[in-house]
């Protein structure tokens, strides 16, 4: 009987060990993305609403404002990734690379660089909330 106990707890903890990973993984691109939105200049409003978040491959460019395109929320994309899967941020306004990177004198916003630089600060920070949870249960 007790190896059956101690064979339980064991699969418990490694389940629950499982979830919590995932729930870092999700919170941190979640963050990420954000920063992201955040970090994109905006003019008009198209290009930040043009960012979209996909698990099976990233979407093409599209083009201009006024082609009708609206993005899925994000959030949905995120909670529905499977462990190990990747997830794609996209762009779908033709001219994303532009304010990317710069062109014609103007410097480059960096808003994806940066915040993929920071995906080790988002990760801590997803590692604290997923501690400060399990030690709520306490």
């Amino acid at each position: 009987m007790p190896q059956q106990s101690f064979s339980a707890s064991v699969d418990s903890w490694v389940r629950e060990t499982q979830q919590r990973m995932d729930a870092v993984v999700k919170t941190a691109a979640q963050a990420v993305v954000e920063d992201v939105i955040q970090r994109t200049p905006v003019r008009t409003g198209y290009l930040r609403a043009s960012f979209t978040v996909t698990t099976n491959a990233p979407l093409p460019m599209r083009g201009k404002q006024g082609d009708g395109y609206t993005a899925q929320p994000y959030s949905l994309a995120i909670s529905g990734m499977k462990p190990g899967q990747s997830i794609f941020g996209t762009f779908v306004a033709n001219y994303a690379a532009h304010v990317e990177y710069g062109a014609r004198g103007r410097p480059g916003a960096g808003m994806v660089r940066l915040a993929a630089q920071a995906w080790p600060a988002h990760v801590t920070r997803a590692v604290a909330a997923a501690k400060s949870r399990v030690a709520a249960r306490g």
